[in-house]
């Protein structure tokens, strides 16, 4: 029987995929755009660059900057969300008591340093109870959970990295800047789409769709009808 937690869980997990794979889009067309300006940039260096290409060029980068960022905490509010439920619903399912309460893993989430650690830690101890595994032990996480852990360090990094490149002056600190971006942009895409792969397979793990029983025909004779 299915509990408020994983109900929860599930409807969270149906919003949060579709999120997440146009996140993916968004940033990972970003990155073109900003792969794009760089190589004006570097015709700029040697040659006259024509005023609509540059113009068209920062458009795209500000406005997929823009948008993506927006669908980017979007699906990354509702991922959380999902979280906070999934950590319930394996709670429930090894009958112990939440290593973290539902505030403690939103908080650690949003702050510097702890994200780095407990958002893969949480998802190793969902794991390790979604799959039955004993609660006294350490957790043994798979490798999808340990890589989308190094994936999501490496983007925050990265993240913070071009944060404190933007204050850097001059041409070629802004070149490596619209690299850095690039980078980071990209290694965002792979953490949406390897956050898919986590939704979906710990939401399976806590609470599998049971097949339906199939309606029973019953064939009646009709008085008077002659059988074929």
């Amino acid at each position: 029987m299915s509990t408020p937690a994983d109900e929860q869980m599930r409807a969270l997990a149906a919003v949060a995929v579709p999120l997440l794979g146009l996140t993916a889009a968004l940033v990972l067309l970003t990155a073109g755009a900003e792969a794009w300006r760089y190589a004006l940039l570097l015709d700029s260096r040697t040659d006259a660059v024509p005023a609509g290409p540059l113009h068209a060029s920062d458009a795209l980068v500000v406005t997929g900057g823009v948008v993506s960022l927006l669908f980017s905490g979007l699906a990354g509010a509702v991922t959380v969300g999902w979280l906070v439920h999934a950590n319930a619903a394996a709670a429930q399912a090894a009958a112990v008591t939440p290593a973290r309460s539902g505030w403690r893993l939103v908080v650690a989430v949003l702050v510097p340093g702890l994200n780095l650690v407990v958002p893969g830690a949480a998802l190793a101890e969902v794991e390790h109870a979604a799959l039955g595994q004993d609660p006294n032990r350490r957790p043994h996480p798979s490798r999808l959970v340990i890589g989308w852990w190094v994936i999501w360090v490496v983007g925050l990094v990265l993240t913070g990295t071009a944060a404190l490149w933007n204050l850097r002056g001059g041409v070629q600190a802004r070149a490596d800047g619209v690299l850095l971006h690039v980078a980071t942009d990209l290694v965002a895409g792979v953490v949406a789409i390897t956050t898919i792969m986590v939704v979906r397979r710990l939401t399976r793990l806590l609470s599998p769709v049971r097949p339906t029983a199939a309606p029973r025909m019953v064939v009646v004779r009709v008085p008077g009808a002659t059988p074929s």
